[in-house]
């Protein structure tokens, strides 16, 4: 053979080792990528498990936990440890928020993915994402000093942290990803539907209530979970504008403590592997399982609408 034509051959080998190495690396990184979230999740919920799980077998009885109103840890007398005030005061609160949020979002999502156009549509969506991008510490810093003496004066009432307070800034925490969510949803609509609607006669707002949103409800419903998933894992802003009394509210003027805020708050001033530091882990377990549950049915509810709309 040729020297010319050896060294060509060689250097051709070389390319085709070195791109194999490189394909091998970028498979084994992304495997790793995808396989690290299921092990953190596993981890995380075996690490709290095992915190609480003495709390469990010793000293848990479910009419006390979730049946009981009172929770009180540190009494030296009679410690109780009822989790029906922290339940109802989260679920109070997120659903404050969903009534916010929910028309918010659906509004913002049908105006960004049915009428705008260019770059005002693209604006929109930068703004979207910037208000998801807020840190959690500042819409509590909203919640405290703007929010609070507004309620207050707004309604004449003695205190303006409640549930109230802290389901608005809730709402407009999750807000942004529902309205994304919800505008994905409304994407993955085929434009057939459209065109056959207005080829019928029927107008814009008939076209969007009467096809488009029907169409997308699964994926709107998904919007949903995910915001109340959010409002059930919130933590400093909740903690910031709901009060952080532990009380069981009448109306929306009530301050509350959430589950989230009561780990938060209680954690760090504990005994390690003592009885109230297992019912916090405790605490914990419940909530690991309640936002795991909604989030993997709306990521589910995602994905059916995705191959859908393939």
């Amino acid at each position: 053979m040729k020297p010319g034509v050896d060294k060509k051959s060689h250097d051709e080998l070389d390319r085709l080792t070195s791109d194999w190495y490189l394909d091998l690396f970028v498979r084994g990184l992304v495997f790793f990528g995808g396989i690290s979230g299921i092990i953190f999740i596993i981890a995380i919920f075996v690490f709290i498990t095992t915190e609480g799980i003495g709390f469990i077998a010793d000293r848990f009885t479910f009419a006390e936990f979730f049946g009981s109103p009172l929770w009180r840890p540190t009494s030296e007398e009679n410690p109780t440890y009822g989790a029906m005030a922290l339940v109802i005061g989260t679920a109070s609160v997120t659903g404050f928020a969903m009534l916010i949020a929910v028309p918010f979002s659906l509004g913002a999502a049908i105006f960004v993915g049915e009428f705008a156009t260019g770059k005002t549509r693209e604006m929109l969506k930068v703004l979207v994402e910037l208000l998801a991008a807020i840190p959690s510490v500042v819409w509590g810093f909203i919640g405290l000093s703007i929010m609070n003496p507004f309620i207050i004066d707004t309604f004449n009432v003695p205190v303006g942290l409640n549930v109230l307070n802290a389901g608005t800034i809730l709402g407009l925490m999750a807000a942004p990803i529902m309205t994304t969510i919800a505008e994905d949803a409304l994407k993955a609509v085929p434009d057939g539907y459209r065109e056959a609607a207005e080829a019928m006669g029927a107008t814009r707002w008939q076209v969007i209530y009467k096809v488009v949103i029907p169409s997308a409800k699964n994926g709107l419903l998904a919007a949903v979970l995910l915001g109340v998933g959010r409002g059930f894992g919130e933590t400093m802003a909740v903690l910031m504008a709901s009060g952080h009394s532990i009380n069981l509210p009448g109306s929306a003027f009530d301050s509350v403590r959430a589950l989230t805020a009561t780990i938060a708050a209680e954690l760090g001033e504990t005994a390690h592997g003592s009885e109230h530091y297992q019912a916090l882990f405790t605490l914990g377990i419940f909530l690991f399982v309640i936002t795991f549950a909604i989030n993997l049915t709306a990521d589910l509810v995602v994905r059916g609408i995705r191959k859908k709309g393939q």
